[in-house]
């Protein structure tokens, strides 16, 4: 059986996941452009939305807890634009 991750615990998890994707190597042959590092990137992207898809769905979410949610969503946006557009 799997083991249930704490909503808090999930969304430190979701912003580790950015700050790696932020962190990632650029590939010194294809720069930005290197379909590993842009599938790197997406993918850690991806785990971080992951963690945090559901949190406002559950019953026990406060308001607080889903404007932090809300919040990691924009972040995730604002740096595939950062990475990937400007």
């Amino acid at each position: 059986m799997a083991k249930l991750i704490p909503s808090a615990e999930r969304i430190i998890r979701a912003r580790a996941f950015i700050q790696q994707a932020r962190d990632f190597p650029i590939s010194v042959e294809g720069g930005k452009n290197d379909l590993a590092y842009i599938a790197g990137v997406k993918a850690l992207l991806q785990q971080a939305r992951d963690m945090i898809k559901f949190i406002s769905m559950t019953p026990t979410a406060t308001p607080e807890m889903k404007a932090e949610v809300k919040a990691i969503y924009e972040e995730i946006e604002q740096v595939n634009r950062e990475i990937f557009h400007g």
